[in-house]
């Protein structure tokens, strides 16, 4: 057989069920291939979106998910997919093709070095030089792509390569289980808990990954440990519990802050750098436990005193089997801070000014999609809100990006989310900024007749940099812009278009269009004058007074 046909039956081996992507003329074999398999391809209108879709299927299904480009331009534009990837602890494979490379009639046309290119955006970059090397090549490309922390990784398959007669066979994956924490460090953590007045539990994003969330709610459960999460730990354990205090939304001076100044214990599950620090660390602060697939980046707020170094869920297993309820805990403290972000984040819930101010939009998309209903959020100011007041209710129900924090992911990744999970409501959230960036895939959305409703937030600018434009006392200055007509636009691709006359409108349209097939995209007029007067101020100094 070819070589491409050899590539296609490597991946099928690995269990692939589509590839997203763009293919070029030095994809044509390996098209060729892909037509006689099992695997669906995903024509997408960007590389990009490609990216994004492939690293949502990753990080929903825990498998590698994988795209593909001609080389040039087309491999270019994969890099902010590479970064949202690596950074995010999303499985991704990108296929690239190339020139022959024994041979070449065409000198450097379009000819980049990809390879080195994606070295520092992955956890591996190779050029298949030969055809007998695509066995070996793909299995290691997929063991690194899903081994904590998962990332992106990149194959390039020159086009001469793609056509080699071979007569290699795919590797079988081995089977792998991950290493366990010391028994040691058990003991260690198990001390410092029993030993500690009032713990607190903060999720983080790598709980999120290996759906921790049984064993993590069995010791809350057990316990009666109060838990916080991050952004990208939200729906871990579901934050409708008594338990659940807050999300670590703002860096600083939240109310969910005043309960790590009420904890001298933070027992910190799958805490990932990439994360803006959702506690600062000192000398004489409090004390804290890692507790993670790796050891912990030390950093100035960050030095663990003990950590647990191993599978998160067997070692929390470990400690919740060991763990009693101590007399001396108290978390009345904890408790009143709970009470105070249940009440914050109430505010605003009924508010009728339109523009749509961001608390009542937030509580109306809770009200409108199913408790198992994804929303995947695209990077502006409301994903602040949707972060800190949004209750997720199940792990991966709310795809935000607080790594990379790209623009234009939104719509790609709830189109992967509904491929996923087809049987689930799924929300797509952007903002026009972020939504005009890839707005391109409304088409593909359309063709593959997918049930998604997109949620096109409108303000004219770039409403985040002028938050924080605003907060620095700056001039409003180069961020506004104009909007097409949404309505229009979405039915320029066969989509249906809304526009929501008042606030009052919002969830009844939102309601219908989650229960009619078809792609529906809602634009929404939102009003953000208020969020530095909140956010920055007003949250704050209540508070501090708690």
């Amino acid at each position: 057989m070819k070589a491409s046909d050899l590539f296609v039956r490597a991946l099928e081996a690995e269990g692939v069920e589509y590839i997203f992507g763009i293919p070029g003329e030095e994809n044509l074999d390996f098209l060729d291939s892909l037509s006689r398999s099992n695997i669906k391809l995903i024509l997408t209108r960007h590389e990009q979106a490609a990216g994004f879709m492939a690293a949502t299927f990753g990080r929903l299904t825990g498998k590698t998910g994988v795209c593909m480009s001609t080389l040039g331009p087309g491999a270019t534009n994969f890099v902010t997919a590479a970064a949202y990837a690596q950074l995010g602890g999303m499985p991704m494979m990108m296929i690239t093709g190339q020139k022959p490379v024994k041979s070449s009639k065409q000198g450097q046309f379009q000819i980049v070095d990809v390879v080195d290119m994606m070295g520092p955006l992955t956890k591996y970059t190779r050029q298949l030089v030969s055809g007998t090397a695509i066995p070996s090549r793909v299995r290691e490309a997929f063991r690194l792509s899903q081994e904590e922390k998962p990332g992106a990784v990149h194959l390039e398959l020159p086009e001469d390569i793609a056509a080699e007669d071979v007569d290699e066979q795919p590797i079988a994956a081995s089977q792998v289980r991950r290493p366990v924490a010391e028994d040691k460090s058990i003991a260690a953590a198990l001390e410092m808990i029993q030993a500690a007045k009032s713990p607190l539990l903060l999720i983080g994003a790598g709980a999120n990954r290996k759906r921790t969330c049984n064993m993590l709610r069995e010791l809350i459960s057990k316990t009666n440990i109060p838990f916080a999460t991050t952004q990208m730990g939200k729906g871990v354990i579901n934050e409708d519990h008594p338990l659940f205090v807050g999300n670590t939304t703002l860096s600083a001076g939240d109310f969910v802050h005043r309960a790590f100044d009420a904890a001298d214990l933070i027992i910190n599950v799958g805490h990932d750098v990439v994360e803006k620090p959702p506690f600062f660390m000192h000398a004489d602060g409090v004390n804290v436990i890692h507790i993670n697939f790796s050891s912990a980046a030390v950093d100035p707020v960050y030095f663990p005193q003990v950590e647990v170094v191993g599978d998160i869920a067997n070692s929390i297993w470990r400690l919740k089997e060991e763990l009693e309820p101590q007399p001396h805990w108290d978390f009345s403290r904890i408790a009143t801070v709970t009470a105070a972000v249940q009440a914050s984040v109430a505010e605003g819930a009924e508010d009728d000014r339109f523009p749509i101010y961001p608390q009542r939009l937030v509580a109306d998309v809770r009200k409108a999609i199913e408790k198992r209903g994804i929303i995947a959020l695209d990077n502006g100011v409301y994903k602040i809100w949707f972060a800190r007041n949004y209750k997720a209710t199940s792990p991966n129900t709310v795809l935000l990006d607080n790594a990379l924090a790209t623009m234009g992911a939104g719509l790609p990744s709830a189109m992967a989310a509904k491929l996923v999970h087809p049987d689930q409501q799924v929300l797509a959230i952007c903002g026009d900024g972020g939504f005009m960036m890839n707005s391109q895939e409304l088409e593909t959305a359309v063709r593959l007749k997918l049930d998604l409703v997109i949620l096109v937030l409108r303000d004219n600018a770039y409403g985040m940099i002028k938050w924080k434009q605003e907060n620095m006392g700056l001039d409003d200055y180069g961020l506004d812009y104009g909007n097409p007509d949404f309505v229009a636009y979405a039915e320029s691709y066969g989509a249906h278009g809304h526009r929501v006359p008042s606030s009052a409108e919002l969830l009844p349209m939102m309601t219908k269009c989650l229960e009619t097939p078809g792609v529906h995209l809602i634009e929404v007029p939102v009003d953000y004058s208020e969020n530095d007067r909140i956010l920055n101020h007003e949250i704050k100094e209540q508070s501090a007074k708690i």
